[in-house]
């Protein structure tokens, strides 16, 4: 079954994607703020008002999470983001932001830090290549550029930075090194931004480790920005310097780690040039 159609045969229209849409925006406000939902009540009382089946309602939502993970937003984890979507639910969810600008950074507690074991997660895989996206699709990517949001929210970086000086203090206490979990320091808050990484820490032998922290609401594949003084130093410090990447913070965060060098791993595109007469 197609994800732009129901048992009925009729493609969906764009009263009934946008109802959809903004259904789905409802749940993950409550989800974010911790208040209670009941995914099949809001899939029953939409289904009184769309002629379409609970599964077709269901799989719609997950068209959702999929555009939503593209942008580098939070989703509702129990709607795995399904990607086989067309063009018509990026242009709903681009007239929804158009109209609430506000749910692009909607507001959640920081999260709790769980147990250091249960955080750290291997990179992800590369990613395949010509992946087509929708028109509609690649114009909303472009217009609410999950890499730029990131950037400038920084009450989104401080919270992943202080997440990540309590992860590590935790697990260099839980491996007996005490001494060397009360010397992490978060080098950011102190010194500011230009020391080309954000937290040092330490490997259990006492070894620094330069913790350069870049962290998204989105999933671990959201691209984001390296500045030229954090490249670097990853170059002069590679045997320290490592990139910490806090993705789905917002509900279930989770780390990936890359040590230089850097190209080996990631596509470094410049996008920025400074003039000067």
């Amino acid at each position: 079954m197609s994800g732009e159609e129901d048992r009925y045969g009729t493609d969906w229209t764009d009263d009934e994607q946008d109802l959809i849409v903004a259904d789905y925006f409802a749940m993950l406000a409550e989800h974010l703020a911790g208040r209670p939902y009941v995914k099949a009540a809001h899939n029953a009382a939409l289904r009184e008002r769309i002629p379409r089946s609970r599964g077709s309602v269901e799989f719609k939502h997950q068209n959702v999470s999929a555009v939503l993970e593209k942008l580098g937003m939070p989703w509702i984890p129990g709607y795995k983001p399904a990607r086989h979507y067309q063009g018509a639910i990026a242009s709903a969810i681009a007239r929804y932001l158009a109209s609430h600008p506000e749910a692009l950074d909607m507001p959640a507690p920081s999260p709790p830090v769980p147990v250091p074991e249960s955080v750290f997660v291997p990179p992800p895989a590369p990613s395949e290549p010509g992946e087509q996206l929708p028109d509609s699709l690649r114009r909303l990517i472009t217009k609410f550029n999950p890499v730029e949001r990131d950037l400038r929210n920084r009450a989104l970086g401080r919270a992943g930075e202080k997440f990540v000086v309590e992860i590590e203090r935790r697990q260099l206490a839980g491996l007996g090194r005490q001494d060397l979990s009360r010397k992490v320091r978060w080098i950011a808050d102190e010194e500011g931004d230009g020391a080309g990484y954000d937290v040092l820490s330490f490997a259990p032998t006492g070894q620094e480790r330069l913790l350069e922290v870049k962290t998204t609401n989105g999933s671990a594949r959201t691209p984001f920005f390296l500045s030229r003084n954090e490249l670097d130093v990853s170059k002069e410090r590679s045997e320290d310097w490592r990139i910490y990447r806090v993705h789905l913070f917002a509900t279930s965060p989770r780390i990936f780690t890359l040590a230089p060098p850097l190209d080996a791993a990631l596509h470094l595109r410049p996008e920025m040039w400074r003039a000067s007469f």
